[in-house]
């Protein structure tokens, strides 16, 4: 630390744990040494060190567990929602492999609420997807999908395990998604949920409603559930 900055010196000890977490030298989970440890480390005040892992936590770097200590927070994918956007492409620009596994797949005569919300009548069948969306392996969000059969006809498990869902749409029935409506809620984590996402059940999560439109017509519905500790949402006003 330079005390010879105008820079307070609770920033400068900010800036050199940010930088050694971008560097990998404190991994995400690892433990984090002390406050006193840090004081000794530093050669600063039990204040000073307190106030810079304060602002640390506020701005979600590290996490404190009661009785346990200091941790590195884990990372969090910034979703960007001024645009429509997908999983696939967005885990793409920042480098991660996003992959989805399909847990189930059925098909079903239509529910009267969620006939209701997608335009269906009663007792038309649609396909029934539950998936595991994953980036770099690490499961992210639990998603149930449902989108007409009539719309889709011949849509197998097997093609929407091995390519993303919406190039699956357009190459293989022409349906291009250009329009996308989606609400979001906080929600808890459930048991079925918590096993898959690799997370304890009454763990902070997003519920995203999604509703996904081919020229006007409602040609998906998916009801997310994304975990809480690896997402953030942003929106721009102008």
């Amino acid at each position: 630390m330079n005390r010879q900055k105008r820079i307070p010196l609770y920033l400068q000890l900010m800036d050199d744990i940010i930088k050694k977490i971008e560097l990998q030298k404190y991994r995400e989970q690892e433990k984090l040494p002390s406050e006193r440890e840090l004081c000794e480390m530093y050669g600063m005040s039990r204040i000073t060190v307190r106030q810079a892992m304060q602002e640390l936590e506020s701005e979600g770097f590290i996490y404190k567990q009661h009785g346990k200590g200091t941790f590195v927070a884990p990372k969090s994918y910034s979703q960007n929602l001024v645009k429509l956007y997908s999983f696939t492409e967005e885990m793409r620009k920042i480098g991660k492999i996003p992959t989805s596994k399909v847990l189930s797949f059925e098909i079903m005569k239509i529910e009267g609420d969620i006939g209701n919300k997608i335009g269906l009548e009663k007792d038309e069948e649609v396909y029934k997807v539950v998936r595991l969306r994953l980036a770099d392996e690490e499961p992210l969000m639990y998603e149930t999908s449902y989108m007409p059969l009539s719309k889709f006809p011949g849509l197998t498990q097997e093609t929407l395990d091995t390519l993303p869902m919406y190039e699956v749409f357009y190459n293989d029935y022409g349906v291009l998604v250009n329009k996308a409506v989606e609400s979001f809620s906080p929600t808890l984590i459930r048991e079925d949920e918590a096993e898959s996402l690799q997370t304890t059940t009454q763990q902070t999560a997003m519920l995203i409603k999604r509703f996904a439109y081919s020229n006007e017509e409602i040609v998906e519905y998916t009801v997310t559930v994304a975990r809480g500790d690896k997402f953030e949402y942003t929106i721009e006003l102008t």
